[in-house]
């Protein structure tokens, strides 16, 4: 199976996630609830980082539960972790093989937190770790950019959030992204043309905020990974504190861009963008006013719930940067110097 077939595999085994696995989110949620967890202190690398800056956001405007980011070298090199009292100290990875990342759920457990990890890998070190394991069930993935099991994570994470918050209207919403994400792929040939229009790209940034600073981040990963680009991620607010003086006339911005409360914000830079510097804009939005100013748009479905967005986004940017992969002449399934797992300390 090759990368282009995994990212069209996405609509299919999250509905089968959300099938199968919405009971253990409720169990999840029930033993989260039970220890009086008064923050989550979460591990990841690579993809699996970008799903915990999703749940940064979602977590914590849906369940007012606040994420710390693990620094995982304080576990290994230095031998100094923090202390970790009231926490759920969660590890996320697609293999469950870092060792870095299964260092810091032993220490949880050692200091006597609820450890819990969400993988692609319930038999795996990581897992063997966690008190608590959530299977994403993505299947084998045998592309080295990680595209089915980065959306299965966000999926997880989102129906823990939903789990925990106990709403109706969140399983709704969230039993419509695979339809959503389907609706998108119909692009597909759209966005393969378009990719040819940026075949000599060398370098760009790539905006987002909110919920979306995550797709922002795991788009320009993959335009790292695949098409050797330097791809630059910032939030839309930290873009204008210094780094927006490299735009000048024709210099890529990609940015994510769909309707809710950073929409505003998002647009006034994209229209100073366009307007006053003359970049190159590529927008994944649902909103006309965003796609207008772009040279290059991909339309998302309309109706999707800002929380969601970016598990819908992404497979637009997934899309994009494996269609630029072969434009450029560049073998998507074996890109240079990166193993499908990657074993840091």
């Amino acid at each position: 199976m090759s990368l282009h077939d995994e990212i069209r595999e996405q609509p299919q085994r999250l509905k089968r996630l959300l099938a199968e696995q919405r009971e253990t989110a409720e169990k999840i949620a029930a033993h989260i609830r039970a220890r009086g967890i008064h923050y989550v202190f979460l591990a990841a690398r690579g993809t699996s980082d970008n799903a915990g800056r999703y749940a940064n956001y979602l977590w914590g405007a849906h369940n007012r539960l606040p994420i710390a980011l693990a620094t995982p070298s304080l576990f290994t090199y230095y031998a100094q972790p923090p202390r970790l009292e009231g926490a759920l100290v969660l590890g996320v990875s697609q293999s469950g093989k870092s060792p870095d990342i299964v260092s810091v759920l032993e220490e949880g457990r050692r200091q006597g937190c609820l450890t819990l990890t969400v993988t692609n890998a319930p038999d795996s070190p990581l897992a063997q770790a966690a008190d608590l394991v959530f299977d994403i069930q993505a299947g084998p993935e045998k592309a080295v950019a990680a595209t089915k099991t980065y959306t299965a994570e966000l999926m997880a994470l989102a129906m823990l959030s939903a789990a925990l918050r106990g709403e109706a209207q969140d399983w709704q919403e969230l039993a419509r992204v695979p339809e959503w994400i389907e609706i998108l792929l119909e692009q597909d040939s759209d966005i393969e043309r378009m990719a040819q229009r940026y075949r000599y790209m060398g370098q760009c940034v790539v905006l987002g905020r909110g919920f979306n600073y995550a797709t922002a981040f795991e788009w320009a990963l993959k335009l790292k990974e695949l098409t050797y680009i330097i791809a630059e991620p910032y939030s839309s607010a930290d873009f204008q504190h210094g780094p927006i003086a490299m735009v000048e006339g024709g210099f890529p911005v990609l940015a994510v861009t769909p309707q809710g409360k950073v929409f505003d914000s998002m647009l006034e830079m994209l229209v100073r963008l366009r307007e006053r510097q003359h970049a190159e804009l590529v927008v994944i939005s649902d909103d006309t006013r965003a796609l207008s100013l772009a040279q290059s748009a991909m339309r998302l479905p309309n109706g999707i719930p800002e929380w969601l967005t970016p598990l819908v986004a992404i497979v637009a940017g997934q899309l994009f940067a494996c269609h630029l992969t072969r434009a450029k002449g560049y073998d998507t399934e074996t890109p240079r110097s990166i193993t499908k797992v990657t074993e840091t300390h």
